[in-house]
C-alpha cells in the first residue's frame, strides 16, 4: 500500500484542498464505484458475452492494481496522432515497438494501448504478458493544411487475431465528421464485442466554436460530460476523458442570439461547482453514474510531470473514476523515470487513505 503522506508531499500546496473534500454535488452514494468484483458487479448483468468478460476481466485482473477495480493504462498512439519525431525526440528508443510495451510491463501497467503497427510488429513475444489494447483509428498530420479527423488504420479481425483484450478508438465529438466517426466506431465496438474484446473510447472534443469568449471550453464539464454520455450510448466499456479544468460550455455557446444544444443552469448550480472533483464527478455521472469507468488522460509532458500525474489521479479516484491513462509524461523520459512516475499513479489507486469523496 502506498504512503499518504509520501502522495501529500507530491502534491504540496493545495493538496489538503483536493484529499479533504467531502461535499461533492452528486453523492458518491449514487455511484457505481471500482471494486474488486467490477467485472462481475457491472458487466456481468450487461449484455456483453462471455468471452467479453473474460477479456474484461484480464485487464482488470493485471498489474499492480490488479483485482482493485482500478486502471492504469499506457497509451502510445502518439507516432501517429502528434507525428514520430515530435513524439520521440525527447527519447527516441520509442520508436522501437519493444519498448513502448516493455515500459509498460515494468511500469505494472493494466494493459498496453497502441497502434496495430506497433502491436504487430511484437505480438508473438508480448501478447501473453499483458493485454494488448489495439487503437485502430487515427488522425494524421501530412496533409497540407492540417486535418483534423479519425481515419481507420485497422481492423477489428485484426485485433482478434493478434489476441487482443480491448481494442480502442477516438471520436471527435463536435466536429463536421463527428457523425461518420461515430457510425463507424459504433459498428466496429459491436464487432470488437462479438468477437470477445473489451471497447475503450478516447472522447475527445474538437471544434474552433469551443474557443469562444478568450476562454477554450474543450474540457469544460458540461461539455466532455455529454461527450462521455455519447460515448457509453455506443457500448464503450471504459471512457477515456481529458480531465475537466472548467464548466459552463453549453452556457457561453448559448450567449447573444445564439443557441447551441440543450442543457439546464441545473448543471452548474446542482450537478457541479468550480472544484476539481466535482468537475471530475460529473464527467463519472454521464458514464451512467459510474458503471462505464471513467480513465483521464496524463496530458503532455512538462517540468511539473509527477506532481501533475498524481494530482490528475487523486482528482480521478475521488471523483469516483477509476484510473489513468498516461503516456508522454511516461515514454517522453528515460525508462526508470518513466516507471517511477506510473508506478507514483498507481500508488494513489493502492492507497487506502485517498478515498472516493
Amino acid at each position: 500500500m502506498s504512503d499518504i503522506g509520501r502522495i501529500q508531499d507530491i502534491l504540496g500546496e493545495g493538496g489538503d484542498d483536493l484529499l479533504a473534500f467531502d461535499s461533492p454535488k452528486i453523492s458518491k452514494d449514487r455511484l457505481h464505484v471500482p471494486g474488486p468484483d467490477w467485472v462481475d458487479r457491472i458487466f456481468g448483468q450487461s449484455d456483453r458475452n462471455i468471452r467479453t468478460l473474460k477479456s474484461l476481466q484480464s485487464i482488470y485482473g493485471h498489474g499492480r492494481l490488479a483485482d482493485t477495480g482500478y486502471v492504469s493504462i499506457l497509451p502510445v498512439d502518439q507516432g501517429i496522432e502528434h507525428s514520430g519525431g515530435a513524439s520521440f525526440a525527447k527519447n527516441p528508443d520509442y520508436f522501437d515497438p519493444q519498448n513502448i510495451v516493455e515500459l509498460a510491463i515494468d511500469g505494472g501497467c493494466n494493459a498496453v494501448a497502441t497502434t496495430y503497427g506497433v502491436l504487430g510488429a511484437v505480438a508473438r513475444r508480448y501478447a501473453h504478458k499483458i493485454p494488448f489494447v489495439l487503437k485502430f483509428n487515427h488522425n494524421e498530420l501530412l496533409t497540407v493544411p492540417n486535418a483534423f479527423d479519425q481515419i481507420m488504420f485497422a481492423q477489428i479481425e485484426q485485433a482478434y487475431d493478434m489476441g487482443c483484450a480491448a481494442v480502442g478508438a477516438t471520436i471527435y465529438f463536435g466536429s463536421p465528421e463527428s457523425g461518420r466517426q461515430i457510425v463507424e466506431v459504433s459498428r466496429a465496438f459491436a464487432l470488437a464485442h462479438e468477437l470477445g474484446m473489451g471497447t475503450i473510447l478516447w472522447c475527445y472534443l474538437r471544434n474552433n466554436a469551443f474557443n469562444t469568449g478568450g476562454t477554450d471550453y474543450h474540457a469544460a464539464a458540461d461539455l466532455t460530460g455529454q461527450a462521455n454520455h455519447l460515448g457509453v450510448t455506443i457500448e464503450a466499456d471504459i471512457i477515456k476523458q481529458k480531465l475537466a479544468t472548467n464548466n459552463g460550455g453549453y452556457a457561453a455557446l448559448n450567449m447573444g442570439d445564439s443557441s447551441y444544444g440543450k442543457f439546464d443552469k441545473r448543471i452548474y448550480s446542482e450537478l457541479s461547482s468550480d472544484h476539481p472533483i466535482d468537475l471530475c464527478r460529473y464527467q463519472v455521472a454521464n458514464c451512467y453514474m459510474g458503471r462505464m469507468g471513467l480513465i483521464n488522460s496524463g496530458g503532455a509532458s512538462g517540468a511539473n510531470d509527477l506532481q501533475q500525474a498524481v494530482q490528475t489521479a487523486v482528482v480521478n479516484k475521488r471523483a469516483g473514476g477509476m484510473g489513468l491513462i498516461s503516456g508522454r509524461k511516461a515514454f517522453q523520459k528515460p525508462r526508470a523515470e518513466g516507471v517511477a512516475l506510473l508506478h507514483a499513479i498507481q500508488d494513489v489507486y493502492q492507497c487506502p487513505d485517498v478515498t472516493v469523496a
